[in-house]
């Protein structure tokens, strides 16, 4: 315990003077006048690492080394996902990597085990410059900034443009008359999206876990008697294990809702016909109801622990650059988030960079970070299936609802 501490207060120490802006690079050995010999491990999906992406990460390491001589880097790659990278830095942050990327709604998991670098001085200067409010939000914890945003991470609607026009996409309801749509009702990413679009809330602005969570009353019911009167349109289909993405192939679905990850297989399957957008409204009892999803980033972290701190963090901030996230962008369609990148022409002109980042400003609310955020899954979840199944009905809409509020409320079920 007592080396945490002095590695804590060593990297509080950086953080304050040398990530804040005074001294950048590192110095070449005074005696040899030769480059400073450092080892930087990094982390990153398997994915940016494989011959079909370019090896996008080895080659943007190679390019950061380039432009840093003072610096001898021996990289070391290893392999995380996003969704993972915080479970394990935060059970051994001294053995992890120096650099890595995580996913926002995992934060509190690594502040809470101190394995997380905070980000100030001038890198926040510049993060804050190229970045919305929106994006900056959701890497912010008790006014401090804790990665470096190399995309926004929500889901959004892709459609058969031979079957929907501009104007149908605009509500659920008015394309199930026109085609077949499937949705992952059975999955708790999406689910709430109908329930939020409907004024359920939750802790508060999703940050106040005292506020709890308000998916209760006949806002929420009316919400239930909806889904379970979707779940019985014969053009409605409820999304599972491919089944969407199978049925856009076959022609017998028309539109699907998903993230960036699946653009590819989307093309493949509609060709020039794809289409993408932001949420469509639904029309609840007579009136239009905008759905919203969750929304969050992708950052490149820092480990506080790092014997090259100076270094992880040029390394972080590089990653995350402009010039970072445009090869990322044409090598693994991961969509940018720069501010400057977004007002280029060839970006800005892309459907489905459009279809990301509209939904993310504007039909979406940042999914909380806040731990009794973990409650929450396994409630929806349920009340999909329970849908799916015709275990919940019109019958016990309201018991099923007020059922799934408390689990939520609760610490677990």
């Amino acid at each position: 315990m007592k080396k945490r501490g002095v590695a804590l207060v060593m990297a509080a120490v950086v953080a304050a003077m040398g990530i804040s802006g005074c001294g950048g690079k590192a110095k070449k050995d005074s005696e040899t006048g030769k480059a400073e010999k450092i080892r930087l491990m990094v982390w990153s999906p398997s994915e940016d690492q494989s011959k079909d992406s370019g090896e996008w990460l080895q080659t943007t390491c190679e390019d950061f080394a380039k432009l840093h001589p003072e610096w001898d880097i021996t990289f070391v790659y290893g392999v995380a996902d996003e969704a993972t990278a915080a479970t394990q830095v935060a059970q051994d942050p001294e053995a992890s990597a120096d650099v890595f990327m995580y996913a926002n709604d995992t934060l509190t998991t690594m502040t809470d085990a101190n394995a997380l670098a905070k980000l100030g001085g001038k890198y926040r200067e510049e993060i804050e410059k190229t970045n919305s409010e929106e994006v900056l939000s959701s890497l912010v914890k008790d006014s401090e900034l804790y990665g470096v945003p190399f995309t926004t991470n929500t889901w959004f609607m892709y459609y058969d443009k031979s079957v929907f026009s501009e104007e149908d996409i605009k509500n659920l309801d008015t394309m199930l008359k026109k085609g077949a749509v499937a949705f992952p009702l059975t999955n708790s990413w999406y689910t709430p999206a109908f329930y939020i679009g409907n004024g359920c809330t939750l802790f508060g602005d999703g940050t106040d876990e005292s506020k709890g969570v308000d998916f209760s009353g006949k806002k929420a019911v009316s919400v239930t008697d909806y889904l379970v009167d979707l779940a019985a349109n014969p053009n409605f289909k409820i999304d599972a294990d491919g089944s969407g993405l199978a049925g856009l192939r076959d022609g017998s679905i028309s539109a699907i809702f998903s993230d960036s990850w699946d653009a590819n297989a989307v093309e493949e399957a509609l060709g020039e016909n794809m289409g993408a957008a932001a949420l469509p409204s639904f029309t609840l009892n007579g009136e239009q109801k905008q759905m919203m999803s969750y929304a969050g980033s992708k950052a490149v972290g820092v480990n506080p622990y790092s014997k090259n701190m100076v270094a992880a963090v040029e390394l972080a901030v590089y990653l995350g650059s402009a010039e970072a996230q445009m090869t990322h962008y044409e090598l693994r369609n991961v969509i940018p988030c720069n501010t400057e990148l977004l007002a280029d022409e060839k970006v800005a002109n892309d459907p489905l960079v459009s279809a990301q980042n509209d939904t993310f400003n504007k039909t979406s609310i940042l999914q909380p970070f806040v731990a009794k955020m973990n409650n929450c899954w396994v409630p929806v979840e349920n009340m999909g299936k329970g849908i799916r199944n015709g275990s919940v009905t019109h019958e016990n809409a309201a018991e099923q609802t007020e059922a799934m509020n408390e689990a939520m409320n609760s610490d677990g079920i």
